[in-house]
C-alpha cells in the first residue's frame, strides 16, 4: 500500500437483472433469506438499485436499468454506452472502497502497474451519486474505474467508490435490522473470479498491481489474495478473525469454460459467510451463484 491509501478493502458487489425487474430481484433475494433495503436512482437516471447490507460493512447492490435500450441496433443508446449496458444478468462488477480524492487511487495503482509492467490502468476519478428512494437525500461519491471497453474491463478489474458524503448515507448499517438476515448472513467470505487458464498469470499480475500486495496463496489453477475488513461495520460485529478474500481461478470443465466464453473473465460466484451450520451448498439468485460459507461470527 502506498502513502496510507488502501486499495484492497471490499465495498460491494453488483448484481444486474433485466430492465424493470428490480422488485423481482429483491423478492428473489428475500426468498433466499436476505433482508433487502431501499436504494435509489443514480444521478444519470439510467439505473436504480436496492441493497443487501451485511454486518461486516459490505453489501450487494441489486441493480437494473430503468428503461431498456432502443430496439434498433443502429441507435446509439446511453444504456449501451454505459459500462454495464451490455452486461448479461448476474454478478457483473465489484467495488473496493476508494476515498474523497487525495491521494488519488488511480495514480496510486497506475504507478504500481508501471513498476510491475502489469498493464493495468485506471482513469482519473469522476463524480457520481444517487438520490435515496426513502427520504430523497442526495449521495455523492468519486468513482475510480479501469480504463478500456466496458464489456471487457469493467467486472474484470474492480472499480473504487470513494464517499464524498458520509458512507453511512450510502450504506445504511442502521437500524440494525438492515443487517439482520434470516439466513444468518454476516458478510462476504470471498469473491471468485474466473479466467481461461492461458490468461491466469497475466490477470493475476494486474490484480496484484491493483491490490498492492502479493497473493496469500498461489497454485497453477488458483490464486488467492487476502483483503482488508471494512472500517465501517455494524456495532458489535467482530472483524478480527475473518476477512474476505479475492479468489482467481482458471476454468475447469465445460460449464466454467462456457461461462467465461459467453461473459468474459470476471465474477463467477460469491461466498457468503453464514452462522447457520445447516445452511450448506450452493444457491442461485437466479442469475448469480452463491456459496454458503459457515463462520463462527
Amino acid at each position: 500500500m502506498s502513502r496510507g491509501v488502501s486499495t484492497r478493502i471490499l465495498d460491494h458487489i453488483v448484481h444486474l437483472t433485466p430492465p424493470g425487474t428490480l422488485q423481482d430481484s429483491a423478492d428473489a433475494l428475500r426468498k433466499l433469506g436476505f433482508t433487502v433495503s431501499p436504494g435509489g436512482t443514480h444521478a444519470d437516471g439510467q439505473t436504480a438499485n436496492a441493497l443487501v447490507v451485511f454486518a461486516d460493512g459490505t453489501y450487494l447492490e441489486l441493480l437494473h436499468f430503468t428503461r431498456p435500450p432502443p430496439v434498433s441496433a443502429s441507435t446509439a443508446s446511453a444504456a449501451a454506452q454505459h459500462p454495464w449496458g451490455r452486461k448479461q444478468p448476474g454478478w457483473i462488477d465489484y467495488a473496493f472502497l476508494g476515498n474523497a480524492g487525495t491521494p488519488s487511487v488511480a495514480e496510486t495503482i497506475n504507478r504500481r502497474a508501471v513498476a510491475d509492467r502489469s498493464g493495468a490502468h485506471y482513469a482519473h476519478e469522476v463524480r457520481g451519486g444517487r438520490k435515496r428512494a426513502d427520504d430523497g437525500r442526495v449521495l455523492e461519491w468519486l468513482i475510480t474505474a479501469p480504463e478500456g471497453d466496458g464489456t471487457s474491463v469493467r467486472g474484470r478489474l474492480p472499480f473504487f467508490c470513494g464517499d464524498v458524503t458520509p458512507r453511512e448515507w450510502r450504506v445504511p448499517l442502521e437500524p440494525r435490522s438492515n443487517t439482520e438476515h434470516a439466513n444468518t448472513a454476516q458478510g462476504v467470505a470471498y469473491v471468485k473470479l474466473l479466467v481461461s487458464p492461458g490468461d491466469l498469470d497475466a490477470y493475476a499480475k494486474e490484480l496484484t498491481s491493483v491490490l498492492g500486495v502479493s497473493p496469500l496463496e498461489s497454485s497453477a489453477s488458483q490464486i488467492v489474495w487476502e483483503l482488508e475488513p471494512q472500517p465501517s461495520h455494524a456495532g458489535g460485529h467482530d472483524t478480527t478473525h475473518r476477512t474476505p478474500t479475492l479468489v482467481l481461478g482458471a476454468t475447469n470443465g465445460e460449464d466454467e469454460e462456457r461461462y467465461v466464453r459467453e461473459r468474459g473473465a470476471g465474477i463467477y460466484e460469491l461466498g457468503v459467510a453464514v452462522t447457520d451450520a445447516g445452511r450448506k451448498g450452493i444457491a442461485h439468485t437466479p442469475y448469480g451463484r452463491i456459496v454458503w460459507e459457515i463462520t463462527t461470527n
